[in-house]
């Protein structure tokens, strides 16, 4: 069994290629077998010999039509079954999911929420470190996930069958403010931290100024948009009905996090 992985360098990819060990092969733009979605050439020799993808697109970066002409690239090459990670209230207009629902593999699709890990691995890194996360918020709940849960769902639907035409919805077990999220991170790693609610605007600037793209930071705020008016609160339940176990909580992430040195 050879599982493509493709985004082996983000947050999921690269848990997912380490859960799969000597099944994987791990793809990126950097990687000695270089996958690029922006250039064909380089699908074919990634694809050789695949039976199953892991298919992470760039966020916002990828059209759906470059998807819709990769999935008949990988059928044809032998790919039978794909595990395609979108996100919690992805828009049901979205044509990145149509065409993985339209092909001719089998194919499951995973929603989850914001992750833990983009207060080590991602964005909100930076604002913790400097003592302060500045974002759009209120007193909205978010039933953030470990992205080792997402990669444990992933592979579970890679490698076993029962899972072809499903949609999981993913979270985490329970739903935490912002400013209860920061102070367990405060308490375990020994910083003050505030948390400050700014305008959208100007938080829009923040986020192009850590290099993220304007059309990406505005997906972001209209995500952080519905955690603040309280539309984002409700637990799922796809880790548990895959995997047979309740999710891993926040607190034992900030507790790995901090003894890890992650916001030393």
């Amino acid at each position: 069994m050879t599982i493509l992985v493709l985004g082996a360098t983000g947050k999921t990819g690269r848990r997912v290629a380490a859960t799969l060990g000597s099944a994987a092969r791990p793809v990126s733009r950097s990687s000695a077998l270089r996958f690029d979605w922006s250039d064909e050439s380089t699908w074919d020799a990634a694809l050789a010999g695949a039976t199953a993808v892991y298919l992470v697109p760039p966020a916002l970066n990828l059209e759906w039509a470059e998807v819709a002409a990769f999935l008949p690239r990988a059928a044809a090459a032998g790919v039978r079954r794909v595990v395609y990670l979108s996100a919690r209230g992805i828009d049901p207009a979205d044509r990145r999911e149509a065409v993985v629902r339209e092909s001719t593999v089998d194919w499951t699709i995973l929603r989850p929420t914001w992750f833990h890990q983009n207060f080590t691995e991602d964005f909100l890194l930076p604002m913790v470190l400097a003592d302060e996360v500045a974002l759009p918020i209120g007193p909205g709940r978010h039933p953030f996930i470990d992205a080792q849960d997402i990669a444990d769902v992933a592979v579970a639907a890679l490698t076993s069958d029962g899972h072809a035409g499903k949609v999981y919805e993913l979270s985490g077990p329970e739903a935490l403010s912002f400013p209860e999220a920061v102070a367990q991170i405060a308490e375990a790693s020994g910083r003050t931290i505030r948390v400050t609610d700014v305008p959208e605007g100007s938080f829009l600037e923040t986020l192009v100024g850590f290099g993220i793209s304007r059309d990406y930071a505005e997906t972001l705020i209209g995500s952080l948009t519905a955690v603040r008016d309280g539309h984002d609160a409700h637990l799922s339940t796809g880790v548990q009905d895959v995997l047979g176990h309740a999710p891993r909580s926040f607190a034992d992430y900030v507790k790995a996090a901090a003894s890890s040195g992650a916001w030393a």
